[in-house]
Formats: structure tokens, C-alpha cells, sequence
């Protein structure tokens, strides 16, 4: 297999190069990242490329003009070579210092260790009301049948055909009001239905 049929993968970041190339997009300025997305040490002046998310070496961190190095979008050695356009060769603003820099890195790990684990507080299920139906039931059912685990609704037929035909015989009674007999004092009840209409203007 020749070597044209390869792969070509992604390159190592060289710390310092020297292309003059430089990125026509703004300066990226280091205090609008975090902390822990760049590194102001001499020895290994990097940050994290806004664009690809991935570290890149800082050149010229002690002159003017300190710029990312061209770079790849994946990882050296591994994934394709896929040069990141818009982050590469870009001007770097450093307006923080390396002492400042240790601290509010410092900061952030001491704030990140003092917090502690949020116990979860599962709340008790609690069970729905029941309806206005179900209470009187509950208060009518005879104690013998109340726990022998027949359905609701079964109970309440046995006892509506235990009272049905006491029921019936009292609404046929009711129904033979002898004639003459009326509430005291009451109006008459109208026999027809009445249509009442609209005043004259």
C-alpha cells in the first residue's frame, strides 16, 4: 500500500511557528474565556480555540502580536486532518497576567471543592382524595362487609336490592295524596306552560 492511500491525519501543534499569516477576525481576548481554558505559563502558553474546542499552542506570548498556531480540528496523530479556518493563525489579546491568573484558577478549584452533594428529598406519594361518593360509602358499609374484599359497586347493589322494594312501595304511597289536600297557604301551581310577553314601548 503506498503511502498516497493513507489517511492523512492531523499534525502535531508546533509551539512556535513562523507564518506571518495573520487572521483577519477580531483579537480573541484572554479574560473573556475562563480559567481553565487557558494556560499563561511560559513553558506551555495555550488555550482552548473557540471554534474547533480543542488546545492549541499561543506563539509570541512575549512580543506584540501573540497568536494561535495554525492548527487541526481533531487530535494529532488520530483523527483527520481538517485545518480549523476561522481559529487559526488569530490574534490573542493577553490583558491578564500569570499571577492573576493562578488566582482566580485557585479560586475556582477551592469554590468547586467546598460544595457538597445535594441529597435528593423524595417527596412521600400521597394518595388522592377521595370523592364525596366513596366517603358516604365507606360510612354506610355495614362493618361485616367493609374488609371482605368485594368490589365497591357490588356492595352498593346488594344493598339496593335488599331496600328496593321498600323504596317502591313508600314513592307508590307518596303518589296517592288524597285529593284536596294542599300546602297552606301556598299558591296554586300552574297546569299550562306560560309564555309571558315582552311589555308594549
Amino acid at each position: 500500500m503506498s503511502a498516497s492511500t493513507l489517511e492523512r491525519t492531523a499534525r502535531t501543534r508546533r509551539s512556535r511557528t513562523r507564518s506571518r499569516t495573520v487572521n483577519a477576525r477580531p483579537a480573541l481576548v484572554i479574560s473573556t474565556l475562563q480559567p481553565h481554558q487557558f494556560d499563561l505559563r511560559p513553558a506551555c502558553a495555550s488555550l482552548i480555540c473557540p471554534d474547533c474546542k480543542t488546545w492549541v499552542p499561543i506563539t509570541g506570548l512575549q512580543t506584540k502580536q501573540p497568536k494561535v498556531v495554525p492548527h487541526d480540528t481533531g487530535r494529532a496523530g488520530k483523527d483527520a486532518a481538517v485545518r480549523c479556518r476561522l481559529g487559526s493563525n488569530r490574534l490573542v489579546t493577553v490583558d491578564a497576567t500569570v499571577k492573576k491568573w493562578q488566582e482566580r484558577l485557585e479560586d475556582g478549584g477551592a469554590e468547586t471543592a467546598s460544595r457538597r452533594r445535594t441529597t435528593v428529598l423524595r417527596k412521600p406519594k400521597v394518595q388522592p382524595p377521595l370523592a364525596v361518593s366513596q366517603i358516604a360509602a365507606r360510612k354506610q358499609a355495614p362493618a361485616d362487609e367493609s374488609g371482605d374484599g368485594r368490589q365497591l359497586w357490588l356492595l352498593r347493589e346488594m344493598r339496593w336490592a335488599s331496600t328496593e322494594s321498600a323504596v317502591r312501595e313508600t314513592d307508590t304511597r307518596r303518589a296517592q295524596r288524597p285529593a284536596g289536600d294542599a300546602p297552606l297557604g301556598a299558591p296554586p301551581v300552574p297546569l299550562k306552560t306560560l309564555h309571558p310577553k315582552r311589555p308594549a314601548r
